[in-house]
């Protein structure tokens, strides 16, 4: 049998060194190991956050830039309805201004006798070819009478040139049109159950209405924002 030797002190000493060393060895290779896995989690941990951090910042922002916008459309909307009812304000001022400038202008139109005449000529002629009746009757204001009876004369006298037939017309004078009147006259037929007003209150009335259209554009041109035109 071969004899176990027992190792020295020093034979000892080396062979705890040696496994100390070993152990050391061990235990920085597994602390290596270790701190590159931590190392690669955190990598990964970390790349995780920030795409969840950008991907949360890119909605925030995405939402806001449609608030943003939305807030922006909102305001310039705003802004331009406001900008349009203020012009379409001021245009009605202006046409309502220009037609109360016309009323008050209307009524100068009687003084000029012979004028005035020629105008209740043809207001009369126009209510008697609407009528075209044999007898026909025209009311006035008491101050023109004069200027109406000659307009009258006139009146039957075209009227059976051109109608071919004669038509009597005289004044009513039971009822008078007010003196604040403009002028003109109202022309009554059927025994009083039709009558035509031609007086220059109703004529201005009808051209407001029906002219207004034509004098929007001659004042302020075409709608751009219509799409079918008269």
């Amino acid at each position: 049998m071969s004899q176990v030797h027992a190792m020295s002190d020093d034979q000892v000493a080396g062979e705890l060194k040696k496994m100390t060393a070993f152990i050391r060895q061990e235990a920085l290779e597994k602390a290596n190991e270790i701190r590159l896995k931590a190392d690669e989690e955190f990598a990964i941990e970390k790349s995780k956050l920030v795409r969840q951090e950008t991907s949360a910042i890119d909605t925030s922002y995405e939402k806001k830039f449609k608030q943003a916008s939305m807030s922006q459309q909102i305001t310039r909307s705003t802004v331009a309805n406001k900008t349009r009812l203020r012009i379409l304000s001021s245009r009605q001022e202006l046409l309502d201004q220009l037609f109360e400038d016309a009323g008050k202008k209307v009524k100068d139109v009687s003084k000029d006798k012979s004028k005035y005449q020629g105008i209740l000529k043809n207001l009369i002629l126009e209510g008697a070819y609407a009528l075209n009746e044999d007898k026909i009757q025209v009311k006035a204001r008491k101050g023109d009478y004069d200027v109406v009876k000659k307009a009258i004369e006139e009146a039957q006298t075209e009227y059976k040139k051109k109608a071919g037939k004669a038509t009597a017309i005289t004044i009513d004078e039971s009822d008078p049109l007010p003196a604040e009147s403009a002028g003109g006259v109202f022309v009554v037929g059927t025994g009083g159950r039709i009558d035509i007003n031609n007086t220059f209150e109703e004529r201005l009335r009808l051209l407001e209405t029906d002219a207004l259209p034509s004098i929007r554009v001659t004042l302020f041109g075409e709608n751009q924002n219509r799409r079918f035109h008269d």
